[in-house]
């Protein structure tokens, strides 16, 4: 991912970090110091998001081990939510599990059937440390979901088992990018 800035933005993208990274892999620490420099992540994470097209991003996506994400996904009903969480914690994953495509900016080009829950609910904090409780159903619970097992050193590839997996890790192998 190149550096730079998106306009009209205060983030500046950072380098994205690719399936085998070791920061991909390692659970990330609490936030304890909600300042200026938490702020800045923030905006670097949507500017990141941003730039490569996604709705969702991690922390540890960009090589920072913090309990972080943001977000800027739709739900089933097309309704959008923008938002970040500091130190997000799930407190409900459940509903019914449904198997739906998903991928990952850290496996550019890579996606599978993956099975997930359709309800979640996270709680954590904003940048300046204010409660936080988000609600998902569907395609946005799937994204909560997804970003939160990153900050746990998860990639979703983990979660695929028999031949969504052979077919994931395969393509994983064959991407430009993991050369």
């Amino acid at each position: 991912m190149r550096r730079g800035t998106i306009p009209g933005s205060t983030g500046t993208i950072r380098e994205m970090r690719l399936l085998g990274d070791p920061a991909l892999h390692a659970p990330c620490t609490e936030v304890t110091a909600f300042d200026a420099e938490l702020a800045r992540l923030v905006e670097d994470m949507f500017a990141t998001m941003y730039a490569a097209g996604g709705v969702g991003l991690a922390a540890n996506q960009i090589g920072v081990g913090l309990r972080v994400l943001v977000y800027d996904c739709p739900d089933d009903e097309d309704r959008r939510h923008l938002g970040h969480l500091v130190n997000p914690r799930p407190v409900h994953i459940g509903g019914v599990t449904v198997t739906g495509q998903e991928g990952c900016l850290s496996l550019p080009g890579v996606d599978a059937g993956t099975r997930r829950y359709d309800e979640t609910v996270v709680e954590g904090f904003d940048v300046r440390g204010e409660p936080v409780t988000v609600t998902g159903t569907g395609f946005f619970a799937r994204c909560l979901q997804h970003e939160c097992d990153h900050l746990e050193g998860r990639v979703f590839t983990e979660r695929l088992r028999g031949l969504r997996r052979v077919r994931a890790l395969r393509a994983v192998r064959r991407a430009p990018w993991a050369r």
